[in-house]
């Protein structure tokens, strides 16, 4: 991977060395395509319900603009490329929005929606495969379809595939999904660990805490089942980024740590305190705090953290590489999350 000219542009070092690319990990794309696939099929009016349900009318109300408004930035490449361009990142990995997850489909439903979200994706990226690398999407509620879903996505060029925190009944640490760990592990795919949807339902439907407080709680939640089910002991080679920063895991990684070593019931399941799982994991960077953003890295590691942007809805952040120099990080860490360490991940052998 190269770095293209554009104005978010940085050497690696003060030294001299080779640049590297400003690299976002978190980016969606809107793929009209799946929409049309799943309309008017059994199961879809009930997951909207329980969607309006779980964000309430306010939200609602917002997020119906908000999309339209971002609509050419989310389906047109050579939008997003001028929009990168404007931001300073030279390489996006395009993840398909969170709404295309669909985990209510049938098992035929659910094998075409992957095989489409894979090609749509797959052809939004060819548009300048040198700075748009893309994910395809499983069906977490099909553990069986779950690994020729991840072979599908990368026979058709793109890095791995994205992933919610749960599927209705079932949680990461189920063991039906041993076999898509260890596919996803031999091939080196990327997973992008991105919630959507929180099962505190109503608790948050007012003031958008859906998102504000659902996201992180299910970040927490769905890494807390890898971490403390062995399935990071068993698949220590997995690529697996979990978005926001991991929600709040990472900054009350102690209060696991403690539980692990005092209770026989919370540290049967896994070899290792907790937080030295988060060194075997990466992050986004998109926490929306520097203090936060420091932590993150401390605990983490400076090669565990990604830059991130949640491009280009509005929970997001115009100028990621802005928000990660407030972190006031060493000028080698500084660069290793622009850039260096997502180069690393998603360089092919």
């Amino acid at each position: 991977m190269t770095a293209h000219p554009s104005p978010g542009h940085h050497p690696s070092s003060s030294t001299g060395a080779p640049p590297s690319p400003t690299v976002d990990v978190h980016a969606h794309v809107l793929l009209p395509e799946v929409e049309a696939l799943v309309e008017g099929r059994p199961g879809l009016a009930g997951a909207r319900a329980l969607d309006a349900r779980r964000n309430g009318p306010a939200a609602l109300a917002v997020n119906g603009p908000m999309v339209r408004g971002r609509l050419p930035r989310l389906t047109d490449a050579a939008v997003r490329l001028a929009a990168m361009d404007a931001q300073g990142v030279d390489v996006q990995l395009v993840s398909p929005s969170p709404s295309h997850y669909h985990y209510w489909a049938d098992e035929e439903t659910a094998e075409k929606l992957y095989r489409l979200a894979g090609e749509a994706t797959a052809a939004h990226c060819a548009a300048d495969p040198d700075r748009l690398r893309g994910l395809g999407l499983v069906p977490l509620q099909h553990p069986d379809l779950m690994v020729p879903a991840l072979d599908h996505a990368l026979a058709r060029g793109l890095s791995g595939v994205e992933i919610s925190s749960h599927a209705p009944g079932r949680e990461l640490s189920d063991p039906a999904y041993e076999p898509f760990w260890t596919r996803a592990e031999e091939t080196g795919a990327v997973l992008f660990l991105h919630p959507f949807g929180c099962t505190l339902d109503e608790r948050l439907d007012r003031w958008y805490l859906s998102n504000t407080v659902g996201q992180p709680t299910e970040n927490a939640v769905a890494l807390s089942h890898l971490i403390f089910s062995g399935v990071l002991d068993r698949h220590p080679g997995l690529k697996l980024i979990a978005a926001h920063g991991g929600g709040y895991l990472p900054t009350h990684i102690g209060r696991s740590d403690h539980a692990w070593s005092t209770r026989p019931d919370a540290g049967a399941g896994c070899a290792h305190p907790p937080s030295s799982y988060l060194k075997r994991l990466y992050f986004d960077s998109l926490v929306h705090d520097p203090h936060v953003l420091r932590e993150l890295v401390r605990v983490a590691g400076a090669d565990r953290v990604l830059l991130g942007s949640d491009f280009p809805f509005d929970m997001g952040t115009e100028d990621p590489v802005g928000a990660l120099r407030a972190a006031r990080l060493s000028e080698a860490d500084f660069h290793a999350v622009r850039g260096g360490n997502a180069a690393a991940l998603l360089r092919k052998d």
